[in-house]
């Protein structure tokens, strides 16, 4: 009875150690990501309240235009996650700065490639089969929200170097400042100066450029002494190898991003498309919003995973993989429960519209469900980046979104016309469902000393002798 006393306490206090440097992380980038999303509803929001198209064409233009450039460049970002992570942790501090500037590089450039999707966002929304109407008022707010869109090239990038140091407390300060703009700049555009749905789009470029220039002023100006020594000429080597792993990263996550703005897209071709769209992307909102927990945890862990490896320690690794997957699965069965017993107001957050709230509660059971699913595939996702196996779950995520989810999803509406209700269950059930299962079975079966193996060579690999740094400025 002692021994098993003994190893009690022992493992008790040690899941108390590690949810303590989990939280490090997990704490503030829960503040940081809610207060940026909440940028987004505060925006939805204000629009709703100038009508029915208004509040469909900021949806559309921000979750279904933003919305899929953003997974892009969030997940090519997340390459710095593994390569920061696993640096930090082997303590060849110097790399931080010349990986973080490649990121901005190949960024930067994937921005331009991606502007066609701004300007031809009419004519590709009603050739998808938006409401001409929605479609129109869309285009134009997609325009206007190219700012917001080169924003990320330089954030994403910034919010990896930091947090991977563990420096996420000034993430959540300059989130807070961001969001407060945020929120007085909605209110001058659309209330004050009567800029309309166009001055949402201008309040979310100005708050999201403020994040920008928060964390850099904070990086340069001398708070990362180890990691950032001024701007080095080595970061335009080795750019091709770096763009390789930035594209398997980009497409593991904005597979699964990208596969719920298609979501969005169905759904514009039912019957009364305005309400559906209105009511799925209240949900998607209430779901996003949600989802910065998880994400959090995905940022947590693969900080933690990947520090871990690059140290050399596999066991302690897979240990905060177990705390973070148990911890977020709590959480979201909590909030779950919250969903159902206000799935009839929910809405109410975003508009007044009696038909829009009744779709809402419609869908609220399915929401909640996707809210407990989402607590465990964001972690194990955030296991895979910072053990660098983001090509093979790139595959993964393609092959049960897009030939397993999305099939399922048009076959539950224009076969059996279950409207959205049933294409949102056959996307979740038939995708996300299977693709947590596949992860929790990987994420099992390693064998985390050989990853950490694997992690230590890596980052002698990215670290030659070469890649030593040379300042072109300070």
């Amino acid at each position: 009875m002692g021994s098993v006393s003994d190893q009690t306490h022992h493992f008790l206090s040690k899941f108390w150690v590690e949810t303590q440097k989990l939280w490090l992380i997990v704490g503030p980038s829960i503040f940081s990501r809610v207060s940026s999303f909440t940028m987004n509803i505060i925006t939805q929001a204000f629009s709703g309240r100038l009508g029915d198209v208004q509040l469909a064409s900021i949806s559309i233009a921000n979750t279904v235009i933003v919305g899929f450039n953003f997974g892009l460049l969030l997940g090519m970002a997340s390459a710095l996650e593994t390569l920061c992570g696993q640096a930090y942790g082997a303590r060849r501090y110097h790399m931080l700065g010349i990986y973080l500037q490649r990121s901005w590089i190949v960024l930067s450039l994937c921005c331009f490639l991606l502007l066609p999707f701004y300007f031809y966002a009419t004519p590709v929304l009603k050739l998808l089969g938006q409401d001409d109407d929605v479609a129109e008022q869309s285009g134009v707010v997609a325009i206007w929200l190219i700012p917001l869109h080169f924003s990320f090239a330089f954030q994403f990038p910034l919010q990896r170097f930091l947090q991977s140091q563990l420096k996420t407390q000034v993430i959540a300060c300059v989130s807070f400042i961001g969001l407060a703009t945020n929120i007085l700049a909605c209110w001058l555009f659309i209330y004050v100066w009567e800029f309309g749905v166009i001055g949402a789009a201008i309040a979310l470029d100005i708050a999201w450029w403020v994040l920008v220039f928060g964390l850099y002023t904070y990086t340069v100006g001398g708070w990362c002494p180890l990691t950032w020594t001024g701007f080095s000429s080595q970061a335009f080597h080795g750019l091709w190898d770096f763009t390789k792993l930035s594209i398997s990263a980009g497409l593991m996550l904005c597979s699964e991003n990208w596969y719920y703005r298609i979501l969005v897209l169905m759904t514009g071709n039912l019957k009364n498309a305005t309400i559906a769209v209105d009511a799925l992307s209240i949900c998607m909102s209430i779901n996003g919003w949600e989802m910065m927990i998880p994400l959090a945890f995905f940022a947590g862990v693969g900080v933690r995973v990947a520090n871990e490896l690059g140290a050399g320690n596999g066991n302690a690794a897979k240990f905060a993989t177990i705390v973070s997957v148990v911890q977020s699965i709590v959480i979201g069965a909590v909030i779950c429960v919250v969903i159902m017993i206000f799935h009839d107001k929910i809405a109410f957050i975003f508009t007044d519209s009696s038909s829009v709230v009744g779709a809402v509660d419609t869908l609220s059971s399915l929401l909640a469900v996707t809210i407990l699913l989402n607590s465990i595939q964001p972690i194990l996702s955030g296991v895979a980046v910072g053990s660098g196996w983001q090509s093979k779950v790139a595959y993964i995520n393609l092959g049960c979104y897009y030939l397993i989810g999305l099939p399922l999803g048009f076959i539950m509406e224009w076969v059996f016309n279950s409207g959205v209700l049933g294409i949102w269950g056959g996307m979740i059930f038939g995708g996300t469902a299977v693709q947590t299962i596949i992860l929790l079975i990987i994420t099992m079966r390693t064998n985390w000393e050989v990853e950490a193996q694997k992690a230590q060579e890596h980052v002698e690999q990215w670290s030659s002798p070469q890649e030593i740094e040379k300042p072109l400025l300070a």
